[in-house]
Formats: C-alpha cells, sequence, structure tokens
C-alpha cells in the first residue's frame, strides 16, 4: 500500500530584492514542477503572473505553486517583498506550516527583514532561513551566521557540514541523545523547528541553484506532520479574481475535506451567520489551476460561487479569525476623474474585498473620498489597477496622519430610542483597554432583564461598524465595551432599534468620559554611514522618537527605534539627502501612543461631534405620543434604567457597621449570600447567562491541559497573586525588601491552605509587560501557580479562567478589584476580598496549629512542638 504523503504549506518571504521569487523558481525547477526557470528581471518568473508585477520587477499579489516531492505535497505561497504590501503577506502568515525567510548574502539582515522576523514569531510559524546571493563579492558565510544568530538568537545553526551538536543545544532532550547517539533524529529536529527552538540556515545562489537541493531535503525532513480535526474547517487568507472576473476564496483546509458543492458556513456567537454552496475548488499553479472534486485537510485552494467570505473568515467548525497587526498610517484623498463618487466607491469596494487595509471611506462633511495606504508604491499601484480594470481614471493627494482615539477612565455610555411604537434601552460600560487590543466586546447583562437574542443584536452591533471618537472623529481603539443593562418591549421593540440605541449609547458615553487621542508610531530601522548616525539620532530624539539599539559594523552604523509618524514620515528624504544616497531607512507601524499635540490636532481637524449627525449622541424620548430628541447631557435624566457606575458608587460609599463581621470560610451559605447582595444590586444573574467570552484560542493548549476541567462540583480557588501581595500588611513589607520573596511566601501559605481546604488552588500572577514573555504554568508543591503572558493582564486571564472553569465547577476569586467583581459574578463565579480571605487563611492556620496541638498530646511531644511552632510563625507572618 503507498504510503500517504506529507502535506504541507510553505511561505517564502524576504526584503524587497533578496531573491525570494528567484528562490522560488529555483525549487520549482528542481521538484519538476516547471521545465524552464523564469526570471524577475526577463519578466517570465513563473509566479509573478501580474502586468504591473512583470514591470516593476517586484511581487504585488500572493501566489501559490504546487510542488510535489517524493515524500512531501507542498503548496508554495510566494508572499510580497515590498514594505507597502506587507499586509498581504501578513494575511497569509496564518495559513502556513512553515515559511522560508530569505536573507540577501550582500546587505544581511535587514529593516523589513526584521519586521518579517517580528510577525513570524507573533503567529509562531516555523522558520527556516536561506541566505541567498552566496556567490557574490562580500558575501562572507561566517560573519553572516554571526549576524543572524545576533539578531535572531543563537537557535539559527548552520545546518551544513555537522550540524548536530549545535542543534543538540536547543534543548535538554536534544542534548542527552546527541550525547548517546552521536546525532539527532529527524522527529527530534522536526520537533524543535515545530516549537520554534530551532531555526535551520541554508546557504547559496537561487540564481544558480546551489543550495536548493538542501533546502528542499530539510523541508522534506524537518517539517512535522500535522493533525487535523474529522469536521470541516477551513481559514481565508485571499479574495481575488480570475481573468474572467470570477470570485475567488483562497482558503486552507484545516479540519475534515472540503467537496464541490458542500454548503459552506460561517458561525458568529455559536450560530450560523450565512451558508452558499462551492461551486467549483481550483488548485492553482501560478496562473493555471486544476479542478479538484475533494481538498483534504492540510490542502489550499481556491473557491467559486462563495460571495460573502472576507479575509481572515474562520469557516465551518473554525471560530478563530485571522487578525492582522500591520496597519496603514497615512490617509489619501481620492479624487475620480471620469464618473461620479458613488461610481467611484463601488470600484473601491471591489478592490476592498481583495485588500482590506485599503478601506475606502466616502465623508460626507467634506465630500470626498478617502483611502488608507502604506505607501507612494501601493497608491501608484491602486491607480493602474482602477483604470486597467474599471477603466477609472484617479488623482490623489495625501490627506495627513491616521489618528485613534480611546477613552482614559471607564465610564457609562447610555442610549434610549423611542419614536411612536418602537423601544429600546441600552447601557454600556465603556472602560479602557490594553495597548494593541483594539476594540473588545462583551456582556454581562442577566437574561433575567435582557433575552440573549436582544443581547446578541447589541454585540452584533457593536462589532459591525466602526465606531468614531468624539475629538477628531477617528476611529476607536484599545478599548473594552461591555453591555451592562438593557431594556426591550414586548411588543414595540425592533431590530432596528437596539441598533439605534446601541450607536447612540457608544457615543453619549464618549462625550460624558475623557477622550484621549492616539497617534502611529514607526518602527524605525536605519542603515547609514557611520559618520551620518550622530545627525540621525539626534533628529529622531528631536521629533520624540525613543532608540532602543546602535550599532557599528565596519563603516555603517545601524539604528533601531520607534518615532511617531507625524514627524518622522518625510524624513527618508531628509536621510538620502544628507548621507548622499548611502542611507537606508525603512519604517513599519508599530502603535498608537497618546498624542502630544492633541489640541492642536483637534484644532485643525475641525471635527464638531454636535454636528455629527450620522454618529448622534442624542437620544429619543416619546413625549406626548410622538419622539423627541434629548440631548446626551442630559440623557441620565430621563432614562429608564438605573445607572451601573452609580449603583457602584453608591455601594462603596454605604456606610458599613462597625459590629465585626464574621470571617468568611468559604461556605455555601455566605456565597449565596453575596450572589444574593449583587443581585439586588444589578439585577438577577444565572450562572451560564449569555455574554461575549473572549475567543477560544486565546488560553494556550498548555494551560488548558495543566487546568483541564475536573469533575463536576470540583472547588477552584483563583487567587490574584499581586492584588493580594499588596493587600496584605505582612507580604507587602517582604515586597519592599524583594519581590520574589513575597511571592514566594503567598505561595508557601497557599499550600498551607490547600492542604487543609482540599480544594484545587490557582495563583495567578502578572507578567504582560516582560517582553516576548509565552507565559507559563508550573505545579508548587500542590497548588498551580500561572505567570501571564505578554501582553496579558491577571485580570484578563481569571475573567478566561472563570468562563472555562464555572460552567462545570464551583469557582472563588480571591481579588478587591472592584471593576472584575462584575465580570467575575456575571460568569457564575464568587468573589472574596483580599482582607476576607486573610481572615480566611489566619483560620485555616489557627486550625492547623490546633490539630497539631492535640495531636502533640498523643505522639512524641517535642517533634510535634517543632511543628506546633513553625506554624505559629508562619501564622505570625
Amino acid at each position: 500500500m503507498e504510503q500517504m504523503k506529507k502535506r504541507l504549506t510553505v511561505g517564502m518571504l524576504a526584503h524587497v530584492d533578496a531573491g525570494k521569487t528567484t528562490l522560488s523558481e529555483a525549487l520549482l525547477y528542481a521538484a519538476g514542477a516547471i521545465r524552464v526557470r523564469g526570471r524577475v528581471d526577463h519578466g517570465d518568473a513563473f509566479l509573478d503572473t501580474d502586468a504591473q508585477e512583470r514591470e516593476r520587477g517586484i511581487t504585488i499579489f500572493s501566489k501559490q505553486a504546487l510542488l510535489p516531492l517524493p515524500t512531501l505535497d507542498v503548496t508554495l505561497i510566494d508572499t510580497p517583498g515590498h514594505v507597502d504590501f506587507s499586509g498581504e503577506a501578513e494575511r497569509v502568515l496564518g495559513v502556513l506550516d512553515c515559511a522560508v525567510l530569505l536573507i540577501n548574502g550582500t546587505d544581511g539582515v535587514q529593516s523589513h527583514t526584521l519586521t518579517l522576523w517580528r510577525l513570524l514569531e507573533r503567529y509562531r510559524v516555523p522558520t527556516f532561513l536561506f541566505v541567498n546571493k552566496m556567490d557574490l563579492p562580500g558575501a562572507d558565510r561566517a560573519a553572516l551566521l554571526e549576524a543572524l544568530r545576533a539578531r535572531f538568537g543563537d537557535l539559527c545553526v548552520d545546518f551544513s557540514g555537522d550540524w548536530y551538536e549545535s542543534a543538540a543545544t536547543s534543548s535538554e532532550e536534544a542534548l542527552s541523545e546527541y550525547l548517546e547517539t552521536g546525532s539527532l533524529s529527524d522527529e527530534t529536529v522536526s520537533s524543535l523547528v515545530a516549537d520554534r527552538r530551532l531555526f535551520p540556515c541554508f546557504f547559496g545562489s537561487a540564481l544558480k541553484g546551489e543550495g536548493v537541493e538542501a533546502l528542499l531535503d530539510g523541508l522534506s525532513r524537518f517539517t512535522p506532520e500535522k493533525t487535523y480535526p474529522d469536521e470541516f474547517s477551513a481559514v481565508v487568507y485571499k479574495i481575488a479574481r480570475d481573468r474572467a472576473g470570477a470570485r475567488l476564496t483562497y482558503m486552507k483546509i484545516t479540519g475534515g475535506a472540503l467537496r464541490v458543492k458542500d454548503v459552506v458556513r460561517k458561525r458568529s456567537g455559536g450560530e450560523t451567520a450565512w451558508e452558499e454552496k462551492a461551486d467549483q475548488i481550483r488548485l492553482y499553479s501560478g496562473e493555471k489551476f486544476k479542478t479538484a472534486d475533494c481538498v483534504p485537510a492540510g490542502g489550499v485552494c481556491a473557491v467559486t460561487g462563495l460571495i460573502k467570505t472576507r479575509a481572515g473568515d474562520a469557516l465551518g467548525a473554525a471560530d478563530t479569525p485571522i487578525g492582522t497587526v500591520l496597519e496603514p498610517v497615512s490617509a489619501w484623498r481620492l479624487v475620480p476623474e471620469n464618473c461620479d463618487p458613488l461610481t467611484a466607491m463601488q470600484h473601491l469596494a471591489a478592490l476592498e474585498e481583495e485588500e482590506p487595509l485599503l478601506h475606502a471611506i466616502w465623508d460626507a462633511a467634506l465630500g470626498e473620498i478617502r483611502v488608507h495606504l502604506m505607501g507612494e508604491v501601493q497608491r501608484e499601484v491602486l491607480q493602474r489597477q482602477l483604470f486597467d480594470r474599471f477603466g477609472m481614471e484617479a488623482s490623489f493627494t495625501e490627506a495627513g496622519v491616521l489618528y485613534r482615539e480611546t477613552i482614559k477612565a471607564p465610564v457609562e455610555g447610555v442610549g434610549h430610542y423611542e419614536p411612536l411604537r418602537h423601544y429600546a434601552e441600552v447601557h454600556l460600560l465603556l472602560e479602557p483597554g490594553e495597548k494593541g487590543s483594539g476594540l473588545r466586546f462583551f456582556s454581562v447583562c442577566p437574561e433575567d432583564d435582557l433575552d440573549r437574542g436582544w443581547q446578541r443584536l447589541i454585540l452584533t452591533h457593536l462589532r459591525e461598524k466602526e465606531h468614531r471618537g468624539v475629538l477628531t472623529g477617528a476611529p476607536l481603539t484599545d478599548m473594552k465595551i461591555t453591555l451592562v443593562s438593557g431594556r426591550a418591549h414586548v411588543k414595540h421593540t425592533e431590530g432596528g432599534d437596539f441598533r439605534q440605541a446601541t450607536y447612540r449609547a457608544v457615543r453619549q458615553g464618549l462625550m460624558s468620559g475623557e477622550c484621549v487621542l492616539l497617534e502611529p508610531w514607526y518602527d524605525i530601522a536605519a542603515e547609514l554611514p557611520a559618520e551620518c548616525a550622530g545627525r540621525a539620532i539626534s533628529d529622531i530624539q528631536n521629533a520624540g522618537g525613543e532608540l532602543f539599539h546602535t550599532d557599528t559594523l565596519g563603516g555603517t552604523a545601524m539604528l533601531e527605534g520607534r518615532g511617531p509618524v507625524s514627524k518622522l514620515r518625510s524624513y527618508p528624504a531628509v536621510v538620502a539627502a544628507y548621507t548622499h544616497g548611502r542611507g537606508r531607512l525603512s519604517f513599519t507601524f508599530s502603535g498608537y501612543e497618546p498624542c502630544p499635540d492633541q489640541g492642536a490636532v483637534i484644532e485643525a481637524s475641525g471635527y464638531d461631534p454636535e454636528r455629527d449627525l450620522e454618529n448622534s449622541a442624542d437620544s429619543v424620548f416619546c413625549s406626548h405620543g410622538a419622539g423627541s430628541v434629548v440631548k446626551w447631557y442630559d440623557v441620565p435624566s430621563f432614562m429608564h434604567l438605573p445607572s451601573i457606575m452609580e449603583k457602584t458608587r453608591e455601594a462603596e460609599e454605604r456606610p458599613v457597621s462597625r459590629a465585626p463581621a464574621p470571617a468568611y470560610t468559604g461556605t455555601i451559605e455566605q456565597d449565596k449570600e453575596l450572589m444574593a447582595i449583587f443581585e439586588r444590586t444589578y439585577g438577577s444573574v444565572k450562572p451560564r447567562a449569555f455574554f461575549s467570552a473572549p475567543p477560544k484560542a486565546e488560553v494556550s493548549e498548555p494551560e488548558r491541559r495543566e487546568i483541564a476541567v475536573r469533575p463536576a462540583e470540583t472547588e477552584y480557588l483563583l487567587v490574584d497573586g499581586y492584588n493580594i501581595i499588596f493587600a496584605w500588611d505582612e507580604l507587602k513589607a517582604a515586597a519592599r525588601e524583594s519581590l520574589d520573596a513575597a511571592r514566594a511566601q503567598l505561595s508557601e501559605l497557599l499550600c498551607n491552605y490547600q492542604g487543609f481546604k482540599k480544594c484545587e488552588v490557582i495563583l495567578v500572577f502578572d507578567a504582560y509587560r516582560v517582553p516576548k514573555n509565552p507565559g507559563s504554568v508550573e505545579k508548587f508543591h500542590n497548588i498551580t501557580i500561572v505567570y501571564t503572558k505578554e501582553a496579558e493582564t491577571a485580570d484578563s486571564y481569571i475573567e478566561k479562567a472563570t468562563y472555562e472553569l464555572g460552567r462545570h465547577n464551583r469557582v472563588r476569586v480571591a481579588t478587591s478589584d472592584g471593576m472584575e467583581q462584575l465580570i467575575i459574578l456575571g460568569h457564575g463565579a464568587m468573589r472574596v476580598s483580599a482582607t476576607a480571605f486573610h481572615a480566611e487563611v489566619e483560620g485555616v492556620l489557627g486550625r492547623i496549629a490546633e490539630f497539631i496541638q492535640k495531636s502533640a498530646r498523643r505522639e512524641n511531644p517535642r517533634e510535634i512542638e517543632k511543628a506546633l511552632k513553625k506554624a505559629e510563625e508562619k501564622k505570625g507572618k
């Protein structure tokens, strides 16, 4: 019986002009997929099929080719190398099994190469390195390998000659195998590559075919074989059109199989959002394709007949869409010259399906079309696309920097919509989000107050629109929006009513709170003559930027840093001038930071939120049988539901009885009392009431294995580590001397607590500010300690854990974070304050001491006396 081949999707990534397309041609030729190797400079490359690609000599659109090998079926995806088309390259990363990152042997690691490396790291893509153009003068193998290790780490290993010893240092298991056998098995190397603990490096010349066979052999031997679920799932990474205009949905099958005429579904909130039929399945190789009746898991194909798909969609059983990090930082005004704006917007909408970052907008106030672009080259390509495909002529002028807006502190937004025979009221809690988190939406509204269907509709309306801020009208970002309460009418509420109420609630909250203007920043990578480094450093710092890496190699200075787009976007031309063309400067979108010139930018924008009728903050109430508009600042006086923020404030200010409360002992009766208090204040809560949980993919597999759901009614205690440390006086004092000592002391106390209470204890510590921290879960005696990953706080981890564990178990959370209480109780978990938990732990230690004292009377008094003294000391601490 013939052995089934392994399926592999390999992406080719590189800085522009590194020879990526040439290497793709060489791989196809070596595998027998093509008979003649094309060349980029000759305009006959197999994968550069677009006319503009052949004219410019660069890859603009990602292309795929089939690469049949004896033990492997490879789908090779060639991606753009120019920074203006890096969004196209990033969308491919979500479907790759591994990547080949090319390095120019004469230029070394270039600026955009670093950007691609960071993206590969973010998406956890196993990576092979190929150093190209080694046949040219100046290519030094040893120096290049040293440079790779300096930039990417010591895990980069030259796979020519005897490489086993160097690769064995990647892990203790590999080192043990090497010491026993003198080599490493292919399975061991594959495992290291898959975990990104080893990066095989190959050297050669793609143009001359040198090193290509070694790279193919490495891909065949050292790429792990994936296993896929049986149920159909797929991820869309690209939308395109063939020469006849047929819409193509490019996807990777990640589960089951796709057959012709199968119904393809996309889910939203657990329900089917839409379903369409796959008319034809195509397997492309360059410009040509062959049809297929069925594509199994692991395969990549293009499907016709789907008109609702979008790049990044998760289909079938898949529930995690592909997000993107890179964003355009500049807006351009587009002026159609031979058609009306409406027709121009229709043409742009078709192109936006293929390039979502294009984001064409009609600004009604200014009467102009704006598009978001990465740079000048992309603008030229877009201008040519509009003419070639639609016969549309257009001119462009740069419109400025793309700002974003967020809020500074939590605020409640209220939207009410009640014209005659309509009714809806929505209360939203708007909170600042973590940097780079975008907009996240949740619900803690009890189903007894608002039906699950209405809640889902509100969350859909929150997601469906790009919400604008109230400072300059810029899009919102880095915010958490939670539905806390709402009301519908049995007879008069329709779906559109909640759309109006939801939109108005967001705007009313923004108008009521303190907003912050964010400006985009670049990651900067510069290579320039050493004598020019001083001026570059000074210029970047004077622009408000920062430098975090400087190095000199020979006569070349290499700088890495960050800076604001508004001050630096024209700086490459300045560098080219004062270095006389010898300096190179590369910018990549880094993220958003608060704008220091907020007042000036707001004034220059001329935006008036009160006159933005399409984004009104006012509400509509019924008065004398007709709808009456109430200004946003008067809405709290007219709204029908009580303010959630006011309730929280009243609860905090309510006088506390001086009579000493009994220590919290974790009894079911006391938990019921806590829930009763919560429900009296906020309304009834069902443990499994609907709310929007964070995507399951955010919880890593190691975390799932460590904190697996145990049999029903297991009691879990989640402890917010740093919250407790800085709330307990003895731990706070220890933290002043050593935070490690405070953590260890708390861990020991919880070990004793767990031994007595017999519950599952999970201690969570924030590590979200540690760069590149992947997070960890470890066992400490009889408890579990979790260190959150980068960009994940203990609060967010605990929220996810209560959601996961609270389905079948009893969950308590020890924290004094007031805002977190709302989420915890909404998830069906119980919250115990730091003070109450301190009394509980002291009570447990006291009972342990009593137990030891009783045992001392029956057993060896001297030995037990020592244990008793030790327990008393811990209690005293």
